[in-house]
Parts: C-alpha cells; sequence; structure tokens
C-alpha cells in the first residue's frame, strides 16, 4: 500500500500561491492564527463578546446616554494591547489603519472627490489612541459621501503617493502577561465599544464594513484592473444588519483591505514601470 501523505494545514495555507500578500506578512498572519489563545480562548471569548454588546445593546435602548467618555475607552483599549495582546497581533493592528488610509487616500488622489487626503497613519502602539478608531470609521463615510455625482473613472495620470506602511512600533520590549491573538483581542475590546459608544455611532461603525464591496468596485474602477472585484463579499451596503459578529466582520474586513493594498502596490509598480 502507498504511504499516504500526511501535510500540515498552517504549511499549505503559508504556501497558498493564490494569496496576494508578501509571504512575510502570511508568515505573521499565520503565526498569529496559530497561537493557544486562537484555539482555546477564543471560542469562549466569541460567545461571551456577543452576549454582552447584545445587552449593552438592550440596555442602551433603555438608558439611551454616553456611558464611557470616548478618551477612557481608548486609554482602556491600548493599555489592553500593552499588556494583554502579542506585539505580532498589535503591529497587524497598527497596519490595518495605515493600510485602509492608503487605500482612501489613494481614491481621493484619483478621483475629482472635493475632500482632503486622510492623514490616519498611526505608526505606534499609542497613536491607537485619541480616538482613531471612531475616526477610521468615519472616514470611509467621508469618503463615499464626497464621491456622490463622482464618476470614479481612470485619471489621466495616476497619483501614487503614500501607498508605502512605514516602519510600525508595536512596543515589543515591554513586558506582557498574556499574548493573546488579534481575533480574541477584538472580542474582548468590542465590548468597552459597544459600552463607550452610542448606539448610532456603534451601529455606524459595523456598517462601515459593509462598504467593502462598495471600495473594491471603486478600485477596479478607478484603476481599470477587474481583479479588485475578485474578492468581493456580497455584504450589500443597502442592507442594514444589526445581527452580525463584528470581531469576525473586523477580521475579515482587514484580510481584504491587505489583498486590495497589495493589488494596488504592485499595479502601482507596473504603471511606474510601463
Amino acid at each position: 500500500m502507498a504511504e499516504v501523505n500526511d501535510p500540515e494545514l498552517w504549511e499549505a495555507v503559508a504556501a497558498d500561491p493564490s494569496i496576494p500578500l508578501d509571504r512575510s506578512l502570511v508568515r505573521q498572519i499565520v503565526d498569529d492564527q496559530r497561537r493557544l489563545s486562537r484555539r482555546w480562548l477564543y471560542p469562549v471569548a466569541r460567545v461571551v463578546s456577543r452576549v454582552l454588546v447584545a445587552v449593552v445593546s438592550i440596555l442602551k435602548r433603555v438608558l439611551p446616554f454616553r456611558w464611557m467618555p470616548l478618551a477612557t475607552m481608548d486609554a482602556l483599549c491600548v493599555w489592553f494591547l500593552r499588556r494583554f495582546v502579542s506585539p505580532d497581533a498589535v503591529e497587524l493592528l497598527i497596519r490595518h489603519f495605515v493600510v485602509e488610509t492608503n487605500l482612501v487616500n489613494f481614491v481621493l488622489r484619483n478621483t475629482p472627490a472635493t475632500l482632503a487626503p486622510v492623514t490616519l497613519r498611526p505608526t505606534t502602539l499609542a497613536g491607537l489612541g485619541d480616538h482613531a478608531v471612531v475616526e477610521h470609521d468615519v472616514n470611509v463615510y467621508d469618503v463615499l459621501i464626497a464621491l456622490d455625482g463622482v464618476d470614479p473613472a481612470p485619471p489621466v495620470r495616476f497619483d501614487f503617493a503614500e501607498l508605502d506602511v512605514p516602519p510600525l512600533d508595536a512596543e515589543r520590549r515591554r513586558v506582557r502577561l498574556l499574548r493573546l491573538d488579534i481575533q480574541t483581542a477584538l472580542c474582548l475590546m468590542n465590548i468597552p465599544f459597544s459600552i463607550a459608544l452610542t448606539l448610532g455611532e456603534y451601529r455606524r461603525a459595523v456598517h462601515s464594513m459593509r462598504f467593502d464591496d462598495s471600495f473594491l468596485e471603486i478600485l477596479a474602477r478607478v484603476t481599470g484592473d477587474d481583479g479588485f472585484r475578485q474578492w468581493k463579499t456580497g455584504m450589500l451596503s443597502l442592507r442594514m444588519d444589526s445581527n452580525v459578529d463584528v470581531p469576525e466582520t473586523v477580521y475579515r474586513h482587514a484580510i481584504l483591505c491587505e489583498f486590495a493594498h497589495a493589488r494596488l502596490v504592485r499595479f502601482a509598480a507596473d504603471a511606474s514601470a510601463g
């Protein structure tokens, strides 16, 4: 009898040639997925987070005021990231803010939209404070509103400014009590988010991820590259949905942004070379 191969799951994921990301970034994501917290704590944290957030949402309909200042939420989340989340996961989180800003600004720089490029490009863990999460979501809405009546067609000359990801400081030398993976961390951070944000702000933040398909379509039209459309998920922005697994949706949103950013960087390199 021929010997049956016993391939390793994560080795195949890391080697998958269809993933358009740099191999070092893929390895960083895979290593984060392989953390013990992802296997043992995430399933529990996911359920606890959804239950607590649902309870908070119900109570806020009865007591519709801000329960926690946004500055307190920022300080709490930065403290949590410093003490309980792995440096790799923190770096991936900081990186997402930069990557999404790069995508947003490419659209603004290459369409007639009358909106100045956004400035949210944190490079440190501390940079995730100062209302960065709220600003990050608001930027998506501002860009879409600025594109009202604008045809996102390829420009005469492309502007590829600021498509880089600068060095990021995840405070790797800081002593951490735990080193949680990014998905478990998102589950736990979703609780203070739901407490601090008003119902309207929280709904707006959650719904912002339904615009992923919209941005992929806009990028496809601006660049003339149909490849951006391959990652559409079918999450229509016209459909409101209150029953969303927010941490899972955030994670998928971050991966889609990475895919789109990698393709855009390659598009810029090819355009410059050609």
